[in-house]
């Protein structure tokens, strides 16, 4: 690493581990998972009563946005919320959305690597407000 000019800080490394939290996700040998501590932090949520709690419950949600499939078109009514210029309004929609949000995460996807060889199958999502993708692969006839 001297060769490169990179240092470390050995109070912040750790080596020989199988698994552990980094950049927000639960890293181990099976794959990549969200931070359980942040999907709790999602369900014990109310209602936002305040543009603040929106705005709060988007960059929770956001920092999930990886793991939760097609997350724009499911958080598309918060974002709403934040264009009306006569006050705050917290509608069914986003209520509804809200709701979809948390029964998502109950059972979050694992980002796990391909295998070499593997067929893979990208998947495209397009609305009239986002598009999306994903790259999946199917185990005994499940897609993973």
């Amino acid at each position: 690493m001297r060769r490169y000019g990179i240092k470390l800080n050995p109070a912040k490394c750790t080596f020989g581990i199988r698994g552990g939290k980094f950049l927000g996700y639960m890293v181990s040998e099976k794959g990549i998972e969200v931070n359980p501590e942040k999907v709790g932090t999602i369900m014990r949520m109310g209602s936002p009563k305040t543009i603040k709690n929106v705005h709060k419950l988007i960059g929770k949600v956001t920092s999930l946005a990886r793991s939760i499939s097609r997350s724009v078109d499911r958080d598309l009514s918060f974002f709403k919320t934040l264009r009306k210029v006569k006050g705050f309004q917290w509608m069914e929609e986003c209520e509804q959305a809200l709701s979809d949000v948390k029964q998502y995460l109950k059972t979050p996807p694992l980002l796990a690597n391909p295998k070499v060889g593997e067929a893979l199958y990208l998947y495209l999502a397009v609305s009239d407000d986002a598009v999306s993708s994903a790259l999946v692969r199917k185990r005994q006839g499940i897609k993973i």
